[in-house]
């Protein structure tokens, strides 16, 4: 019997999800942002900077060892910058590492032209852009990272819980796992009116972006990823320590994070 398991709504078998999401991200790659504009009526800006400012990466003064980041399907490279950055502005860290890995090359090109055209971190020897499937990490070292990121991004793994237990892998210990997604509306009232947004959300992405079955999918992803609850307790089932969450904009997406012993 062929193993199968969810593409949005549709069942399809396991071996060609990986292919399916591929497709979608290749589609939307040059429109990442207008992407995420929609899909969070912009609001996607303020949840990130939080994400990082709450995560306050960077090498401490004093410290002699630099961080090693590893930001997973980050192919945009809009949070890898963003913690480079913030590491730089508040700890003055010009020397920890960053590892942007996708599982689509179209996605790790779109960040790498940003990088170009932002003329920072583009063929920095600090960053590596590189192709990988996050369920395997394969040309990651084990108990080699300080920080495991991952925004937006985890609901399209095929299999979940085995990206988990890959983030434990790499993470040395005592490194955090920190992750943003999409969640479940905790107010009736606002779940309620993003119910009837999220309807319309693959009209205006064939409107805005030529592409109705993509933001069909994307919208059919959230709707199938866990809850904060069932997410916090997969997180715990991988092995990590001190798992929690915390939810923004009432539950739209969430926060979770957990410590590698």
């Amino acid at each position: 019997m062929v193993s199968t398991t969810h593409f949005g709504s549709k069942i399809v078998p396991v071996d060609q999800k990986a292919k399916l999401v591929g497709h979608v991200f290749s589609s939307v790659a040059s429109k990442y942002d207008i992407m995420n504009d929609i899909m969070s009526l912009g609001i996607h800006r303020l949840w990130k900077d939080h994400f990082i400012n709450k995560l306050d990466p960077g090498m401490r003064p004093g410290s002699t060892e630099p961080m090693n980041f590893l930001d997973v399907a980050g192919g945009s490279g809009d949070i890898a910058f963003g913690i480079l950055d913030y590491a730089k502005a508040k700890f003055g860290d010009v020397k920890s590492t960053m590892d942007i890995v996708d599982i689509n090359p179209d996605m790790l090109k779109e960040g790498e032209r940003r990088a170009l055209d932002q003329g920072r971190y583009f063929e920095d020897p600090r960053v590596r852009f590189m192709v990988q499937d996050g369920e395997t990490l394969a040309d990651i070292e084990s108990n080699s990272k300080d920080v495991y990121t991952v925004s937006f991004g985890i609901r399209n793994f095929t299999n979940i819980p085995k990206g988990l237990e890959t983030a434990h892998r790499v993470l040395k210990p005592g490194g955090i796992f920190y992750c943003l997604e999409f969640s479940k509306i905790e107010n009736p009232l606002m779940d309620m009116a993003y119910q009837q947004w999220a309807k319309a959300l693959p009209v205006f992405g064939s409107i805005v972006a030529n592409d109705y079955n993509s933001y069909q999918y994307l919208v059919e992803s959230i709707e199938r990823f866990p809850d904060q609850e069932t997410f916090k307790k997969m997180i715990q089932d991988a092995g990590f320590q001190a798992a929690g969450y915390e939810s923004l904009s009432s539950g739209i997406c969430a926060i979770h994070w957990g410590i590698k012993a």
